[in-house]
């Protein structure tokens, strides 16, 4: 489960990387603030999942980013929103998974600071609108949706040339 969430990590934090190496046409210090603060975020949490796991860290991933218009702020805002809406929705399936007590916590706190992340996002993109926490992620009992590692991973294999397995997870 470790390995899965540090997979995630790994790749959230490429892009931001990426991003900030590549700034869009109109990157306004607004965006910069607020896509510096994830980018040092995703880093930290990648570091600390390749910290935790030691040597059963699955290797650094391969990523590749073709697919984004790095020029483009809404290519590089919609390819953030996706992965920090299947960011949250990953942790949110996986908890049920952990039995670590320990682990259980430190995922709750991530996937808070992942939820954050996504509704500055959505913001980015649709200002001052209830996008932030949209139906098409929040449910009517006011939950955020859960996705297994099964339904996860094949979303974010386009952006992955490593070979990323969840054969032994749900």
């Amino acid at each position: 489960m470790l390995n899965y969430a540090y997979a995630l990590e790994q790749l959230e934090a490429a892009f931001y990387t990426q991003v900030l190496q590549q700034p869009y046409r109109g990157f306004n210090p607004s965006d910069e603030q607020s896509l510096t603060g994830i980018q040092q975020h995703e880093v930290a949490h990648r570091e600390f999942f390749r910290s935790a796991l030691g040597g059963n860290a699955i290797p650094d991933l391969q990523v590749d980013f073709g697919r984004v218009n790095f020029a483009s702020r809404q290519s590089v805002l919609g390819t953030a929103r996706t992965f920090e809406d299947l960011g949250v929705a990953a942790y949110n399936g996986a908890g049920q998974l952990l039995r670590n007590p320990d682990f259980l916590a430190k995922a709750g706190s991530i996937v808070s600071v992942e939820a954050r992340h996504a509704a500055t996002i959505r913001d980015m993109l649709n200002p001052y609108s209830a996008a932030f926490a949209g139906n098409d992620i929040v449910d009517g009992n006011g939950l955020d949706r859960a996705l297994v590692p099964s339904q996860v991973l094949p979303r974010v294999v386009p952006f992955v040339l490593t070979p990323v397995s969840a054969s032994q997870l749900p």
